[in-house]
């Protein structure tokens, strides 16, 4: 196997497969990248065997084709140390991996590239095209609601739902719940998937244009593809909770604010919070919203905005992080809340139109 291509070209691709490549393996070979040659494309591949993404990128000039596995991380990190503009000549011999970039030598081990494991797919379900920008909002509207590491391993995970033409992605830690709708039907069938938590941020860390995005989904993968990549992940077997049952039906007191006024007040707020609980308590009367936190070293802030609320007067508390979460993913100008009592979810969304959700459990302070 031989090649010469610029580091530049080269890093890109590199950088995002070896995000996959976890740094302590059991298997040494899934600290490898796969290079794969072939007809002057070169395909990286990197797995951790619950996620794997196949980077693509045209190598010019001569070239013998060929595949090798060679340690991911060093491999950045000697494109990452090479000046800009430098050109890369990459070949195997006698078992090991020669590159050379102006005065540099390096010597790298190898590991065959036929032991080199890749993620089982099964048959495709469904397949359908969106542009990455609809899926990237998606992503971003919801990913900081998954759980971590939760016992409930259904939640540690995004549900991707297919319903009618539309799409929709909703993710809950059990405590907050985050929904968001895609504008655009699709022409799909139907289908609800959980993809795991690391599947969720690698994909979102690849859309970055505007192209269109191939997703094939299938019983137990889930596969996203472009010119550039190939993303495929398992998913999560499991059940997701039923999250329609979650939203606040009855809540028949609105408040709507300014959110960038309301997330600077939050914001200040949280500094004398609670540092384990993080709770603030929200005292609403006419047109007013006062927000107070204290802590255990009886330090106390308070905030007093101006709202749009009209009713009698409630008292609730909140976790401040997961107020904050939402308001810093929400880009309208005003927001709207609405709650019934100090002992139900608060429902939060954009004041005109929008295609986000949010739930909220309150907090006995």
């Amino acid at each position: 196997m031989k090649f010469s291509i610029s580091r530049d070209v080269l890093i890109k691709p590199l950088n995002l497969v070896a995000g996959v490549v976890e740094r302590r393996q059991t298997l040494p070979i899934l600290s490898n990248v796969l290079l794969s040659l072939d007809a002057g494309q070169l395909s990286l591949t990197g797995t951790d065997l619950e996620v794997e993404l196949v980077g693509r990128v045209a190598v010019d000039g001569d070239s013998v084709d060929g595949e090798v596995t060679v340690p991911a991380r060093k491999l950045v990190d000697i494109c990452k140390s090479l000046p800009d503009g430098s050109n890369i000549e990459f070949r195997v011999d006698a078992g090991k991996a020669m590159v050379k970039a102006g005065r540099s030598r390096f010597t790298l081990s190898t590991l065959p590239a036929s032991e080199f494991p890749s993620v089982e797919e099964g048959g495709a379900d469904l397949t359908l095209e969106l542009p990455q920008s609809v899926m990237k909002r998606l992503i971003e509207r919801t990913a900081f609601a998954m759980a971590q590491q939760d016992v409930r391993y259904y939640l540690n995970g995004m549900l991707l739902e297919l319903k009618a033409g539309r799409l929709r992605m909703v993710a809950t830690d059990g405590h907050r719940l985050a929904l968001c709708t895609a504008a655009e039907s699709v022409s799909a069938g139907d289908a609800s998937i959980i993809v795991p938590r690391k599947g969720v941020l690698e994909l979102s860390r690849l859309l970055d244009a505007d192209e269109t995005l191939r997703l094939v989904i299938g019983s137990n993968h889930i596969r996203a593809a472009n010119q550039q990549f190939t993303f495929t992940s398992k998913l999560v077997d499991g059940k997701f909770p039923e999250y329609e049952r979650v939203l606040p039906k009855s809540a028949d007191k609105t408040v709507i604010g300014d959110r960038l006024e309301l997330r600077q007040a939050f914001t200040r707020t949280a500094i004398l919070s609670n540092e384990k609980y993080r709770g603030v308590r929200l005292k609403l009367s006419t047109d007013t919203l006062d927000i107070t936190a204290n802590n255990p070293e009886q330090e106390q802030a308070e905030e007093v905005v101006a709202v749009q609320y009209e009713g009698e007067e409630l008292e609730v508390g909140f976790n401040v992080s997961y107020l904050l979460d939402v308001l810093s993913v929400l880009d309208g100008d005003s927001i709207r809340l609405s709650l019934s009592d100090s002992a139900s979810s608060a429902l939060l969304e954009e004041a005109e139109e929008g295609d986000s959700l949010y739930v909220v459990m309150p907090m006995r302070l």
